[in-house]
C-alpha cells in the first residue's frame, strides 16, 4: 500500500500545473532576527498542534497521536540558532519536510511505551501524517459575516439594476453605452458574480451624473460578490516538493489539517494535488496568492468546505502577553496561548483519516 501511495503522489505531482522541482536542494538565506509577529504566529501554530494532538489522544481509544515535526523552539537571533538552521536545511534536503503529527494504531505503539521517532521503520508504520496549519479566525463568525455581506450585496445589485433600468436612466444608458445597457438588462444574481465593466465617469448633466453614481455603486457591490469569501486550508506551493520527499522516504499518507479558534478541517494531500490540477476549480474552489502572512510565499488557498470538519468545537484558549529580549537588548512582545480543548468525533476521525489511508 505504501508503494502504491508513493506512486499516486508522484503521478499527481507530474500532473500538477505548478512547476514543482522534486529534486530541489534548499540553500535559503538564514534569517538573522525574529519579529513579534513571527513569535505570535509560532505560538499560535504550537497551540494548534497541541489541540489536535490532545483531541486525538483524548477521544480515540484505537489510535495514538505523537508529535513528530522538527522542534523549532529556537528563533532567529537565539544562541544555537545557526546550527539548528543548518541541520534543518540538511534534513529538508534529505528526507523532506516532517509532518507535525504522526498517527499510530495503539496495537503498534501502546500509550505507555516510549517511542524512538528517529527509527525509520517505526515512522513508516504510522497510518497517517498530519501537517497542522493555524488560522486567526473563528470559522462560524466568519461564515455568518460573509453570508450577511453576500445577501446585502445581492440585494443592492438587484435594487440598483432596477433603478438603472428605469427612466430617465434607462434611455440615457441605452443611448450612450448600449453594450453596458444590454449587459445590465440581462444580468442576474449568478452573472453579477462574473460580469465587469468600466464606470463611464460622466460629469455633465444631472441624469448622467446620477446614472454614473448608480453604476459606480453597482460595480462596488458586484466586486463584493466576486471577492473570495471562504476560509481556506493553506498549503504553500514551495512545500509540495518537500512534503513529497518525505512521502517518498516513508510512504505514510499525508493530510493537511487547518485549525481555527472554534473548528478544524482536514484534507488529504492527494486531494490538494487533484483539486489544483483542474483549472475549472481555480477561483471557485481554490486560489493562489502571495501571502503576506507567510513571508510573501505563494500559498494555495482551498475552501475549507472541500475538506472535512474533523473537530466540531474548540474551546477558546487563554492568551497573554509575553516578552523576549534579544542579544542587543531589543525587546519583542508577543502573545502566548494555553488551553483550548478540541472535541474530536472518533467515528469521523476513523472515516476521514484512518479509512482514507
Amino acid at each position: 500500500m505504501n508503494q502504491a501511495y508513493k506512486e499516486l503522489i508522484t503521478h499527481l505531482i507530474e500532473e500538477s500545473p505548478f512547476e514543482i522541482d522534486t529534486d530541489i536542494q534548499l540553500r535559503g538565506r538564514m534569517p538573522t532576527s525574529a519579529s513579534s509577529n513571527f513569535l505570535t504566529n509560532k505560538e499560535q501554530g504550537d497551540w494548534a498542534e497541541e489541540v489536535i494532538l490532545n483531541a486525538i489522544n483524548e477521544f480515540s481509544d484505537e489510535f495514538r497521536a505523537m508529535k513528530y515535526g522538527t522542534d523549532d523552539s529556537l528563533a532567529a537571533g537565539d544562541p544555537g540558532f545557526r546550527e539548528f538552521y543548518r541541520l534543518y536545511q540538511k534534513e529538508l534536503n534529505t528526507i523532506g519536510k516532517k509532518p507535525d503529527i504522526l498517527i499510530f494504531r495503539l496495537d503498534d505503539v501502546p500509550v505507555d511505551e516510549e517511542c524512538d521517532l528517529d527509527d525509520p521503520d517505526l515512522v513508516s508504520s504510522a497510518i497517517a501524517a498530519i501537517e497542522v496549519r493555524s488560522s486567526s479566525f473563528r470559522a462560524v463568525s466568519y461564515s455568518d459575516f460573509m453570508t450577511a455581506r453576500t445577501s446585502q450585496a445581492e440585494a443592492e445589485c438587484v435594487r440598483l439594476q432596477q433603478i438603472i433600468l428605469q427612466e430617465p436612466y434607462n434611455s440615457a444608458l441605452a443611448e450612450r453605452r448600449p453594450e453596458l445597457h444590454k449587459m445590465i438588462e440581462s444580468a442576474s444574481l449568478d452573472t453579477f458574480r462574473e460580469l465587469s465593466f468600466n464606470v463611464p465617469g460622466w460629469r455633465t448633466g444631472q441624469t448622467s451624473r446620477e446614472l454614473n453614481g448608480y453604476l459606480k455603486e453597482l460595480k462596488s457591490h458586484m466586486k463584493t460578490l466576486q471577492t473570495r469569501d471562504y476560509l481556506s486550508i493553506t498549503p504553500k506551493v514551495e512545500d509540495i516538493a518537500l512534503v513529497n520527499r518525505w512521502i517518498q522516504t516513508f510512504g505514510v499518507p499525508h493530510f493537511y489539517l487547518q485549525v481555527f479558534f472554534d473548528k478544524a478541517y482536514v484534507i488529504p494531500f492527494e486531494d490538494i494535488l487533484r483539486i489544483t490540477s483542474d483549472p475549472k476549480n481555480e477561483d471557485m474552489v481554490f486560489s493562489v496568492e502571495r501571502d503576506v502572512q507567510n513571508q510573501g510565499k505563494t500559498t494555495i488557498k482551498i475552501n475549507v468546505q472541500v475538506g472535512k470538519e474533523i473537530l466540531s468545537r474548540i474551546d477558546m484558549p487563554d492568551h497573554q502577553s509575553a516578552m523576549k529580549e534579544l542579544e542587543r537588548g531589543r525587546l519583542l512582545f508577543y502573545v502566548t496561548f494555553q488551553g483550548g480543548r478540541g472535541y474530536l468525533d472518533p467515528e469521523i476521525f476513523s472515516q476521514d483519516i484512518v479509512n482514507a489511508t
